[in-house]
């Protein structure tokens, strides 16, 4: 024991500069550490800005509650789209229009056919045939793109010109 007391007394001076240095390094590892300590604190100080004293589990808990209310609204939409989607499909979605000359002494394209159609190709074909002493309009019914009546050939330009469309 007393050789290595002997030995430290000899030794003092390194042990101490050698101290020194830890310390110096120690010294620096906490500027640095207080350093990083600051700016994260500044990141949190900015992630909880504007949260009146809330703790991150009642914010996060805030947000996935608007997000699940932003789901439950986008499901009330999108039922909302495929109700109105199947619906208009009953509206008239196809409209062709043919002018013409019934008459050689009527003096311009004053006649009509229109037809009128759904996603389904049913409605009706109006036709307005002018002469003139008289003027006629009447409707012939479309189903899935077929006449039960005979149609002119008029009628059946405008039918098959509406059904192409897409």
């Amino acid at each position: 024991m007393q050789d290595i007391l002997k030995l430290m007394g000899n030794q003092q001076p390194y042990i101490i500069i050698g101290l020194l240095v830890v310390n110096l390094i120690f010294l620096i590892l906490i500027i640095i550490l207080f350093k990083s300590l600051g700016e994260l604190e500044q990141k949190y100080r900015r992630f909880m800005r504007g949260s009146k004293d809330k703790n991150i589990e009642e914010l996060i808990t805030a947000y996935l509650d608007k997000v699940d209310e932003g789901r439950s609204i986008a499901e009330e939409v999108k039922t909302m789209y495929d109700s109105m989607e199947l619906r208009l499909k009953d509206c008239i979605q196809k409209v062709a229009v043919i002018r013409y000359k019934a008459f050689e002494n009527v003096g311009s394209d004053l006649s009509f056919s229109i037809a009128l159609l759904n996603y389904s190709n049913d409605g009706v074909i109006i036709t307005g045939i002018y002469g003139r002493n008289e003027s006629t309009t009447y409707a012939k019914p479309i189903d899935k793109g077929i006449s039960r009546y005979d149609l002119s050939e008029e009628e059946l330009k405008v039918l098959n010109q509406v059904i192409e469309e897409k």
